[in-house]
């Protein structure tokens, strides 16, 4: 049986007084190291507090409601991390990567060098040589060359805020892997041991000489200028207001989208007068029922018939960027926008669903990113994305693609325009698409027949059922 410890708040940046709005455990439980215990809001990000190891839960000292720091006393544990447990360790053999176990050996031989004499330690030498390279396994990979083939200094900023526990962040700092970077496979995209070691083999495995696999981006991205350095308030009055992390996490993906895929955005409109007509007919019984019915729940059925027929836009290039990768599924994302910045969660088996089912899911999930209550499933997986301003207004701009998606479909507000039917000029409610695409995947006469087909579809709503 273990010893009991008391288990704190590990460090989680800069933030202070966060209130906890979750206690994930209760007296008795057996949990699992990094398994959550409980869960932080503060005005910036939401965040688990993992258990540093395996054991059983002994007593609580938080609640719902209280407010806690780095340091702060979360509960009292009984497992494998107690005393007990560290002293059974201690009594059996040495594990693999139990590094102190090697370095009297190290520091004596000096001494035995200098009793014995020249020849007799020529002959050693070989021997002291053999001793470090058979440990290499277990004190490696060194700290140095991480850094080097990182050819960048560690972001502190993104490094303090990541999610990870302290003994990740220890082991980051040793191999000078940047934390920030890292992109984590643990619960709520929690940062393991595993995923720095997978980054710093990745960062080794590909350093910029290396070449790039045809149709892959070059090393490093482009280069450009440095950003411009002003001191802004020599110019005026100035305000500093951080990023939200979600634009901070999201601005890297939406950078590297940009810079990586090379966009071409295909404008069309979409003759949706029959359409509005029956949505606002349908919506008046979905409210009775408690949704909304918009005109997204039919963009997201008009998007799978349309992928049936272009399969080319449901799919992904594989890594080499050799392959297309076509897909089977419908699982389409689709932009919500936040006060903390645009998420895309992903509803679902499209195809499988009616109207009035992907109108009631996407009422739900919308609200749960509102909320900040999406995890990482709720944004994976994803085959086509719909970001619509259509409630806002505009014109028409150019959605960037969601890689490793090869085409968005942007919408805005619909209006009234005069269009030439049977000799005549009729007024008719035109609904502007904006499909971005990657070039690399999809020429300009695939887009403008698939843009095309969604209007057609669009434009008689009976075709939807079929």
């Amino acid at each position: 049986m273990g010893a009991v410890q008391d288990v704190l708040v590990p460090d989680i940046g800069d933030f202070k007084d966060v209130e906890i709005i979750e206690v994930n455990v209760s007296e008795g439980d057996e949990v699992g190291e990094n398994d959550p215990l409980i869960t932080l809001e503060s005005d910036k990000a939401s965040m688990e507090v993992p258990s540093p190891h395996s054991g059983k839960v002994v007593e609580i000292k938080v609640s719902v409601g209280d407010k806690v720091s780095e340091g702060s006393l979360v509960c009292t544990m009984e497992g494998a991390g107690g005393g007990d447990a560290d002293a059974d360790a201690d009594a059996s053999e040495p594990a693999e990567d139990e590094a102190p176990a090697a370095e009297p050996a190290e520091e004596k031989a000096p001494a035995e060098e200098k009793a014995t004499e020249h020849k007799e330690s020529e002959e050693k030498a070989p021997e002291k040589k053999e001793q470090p390279e058979d440990k290499a396994p277990a004190e490696k990979p060194a700290p140095q060359k991480p850094a080097q083939a990182d050819s960048g200094s560690v972001d502190e900023a993104a490094f303090s805020k990541a999610h990870a526990s302290p003994s990740v962040r220890k082991f980051a700092r040793e191999l000078g892997a940047d934390l920030g970077r890292v992109e984590g496979s643990g619960p709520k995209g929690r940062i393991l041991k595993e995923d720095v070691q997978a980054f710093v083999k990745g960062v080794l495995a590909s350093p910029p000489q290396a070449a790039a696999p045809a149709g892959a981006p070059a090393a490093g991205g482009l280069a450009v200028a440095d950003w411009p350095k002003l001191d802004f308030s020599a110019f005026g009055e100035t305000e500093l207001k951080p990023l939200s992390k979600i634009k901070r996490l999201s601005g890297a993906g939406l950078h590297r989208n940009w810079v990586v895929i090379p966009h071409v955005t295909h404008h069309e409109d979409a003759d949706i007068t029959e359409l509005e007509a029956f949505r606002k007919e349908m919506n008046e019984e979905a409210k009775k029922q408690g949704f909304r019915l918009t005109m997204v729940a039919f963009l997201l059925k008009a998007s799978v018939a349309a992928l049936r027929q272009f399969p080319e836009f449901n799919a992904s290039l594989d890594e080499n960027h050799e392959n297309l990768i076509l897909k089977k599924y419908f699982h389409i994302g689709m932009a919500v926008d936040t006060p903390e910045g645009l998420v895309v969660p992903v509803i679902r088996d499209v195809d499988r669903k009616g109207i009035f089912d992907l109108a009631r899911e996407m009422g739900e999930i919308s609200e749960k990113a509102r909320a900040r209550k999406l995890g990482p499933n709720d944004m994976a997986g994803g085959c086509f994305t719909i970001s619509s301003l259509g409630g806002i207004g505009g014109t028409g701009f150019t959605p960037i693609v969601n890689a490793p998606e090869v085409a968005i479909l942007g919408v805005t507000r619909s209006k009234m325009q005069p269009v030439y039917q049977d000799g005549e000029f009729v007024p008719r409610l035109m609904l502007p698409l904006s499909l971005s695409y990657d070039h690399r995947v999809i020429d300009g006469a695939l887009a403008a027949r698939f843009a095309a087909y969604m209007a057609f579809i669009l434009g008689d709503v009976r075709r939807l059922v079929l």
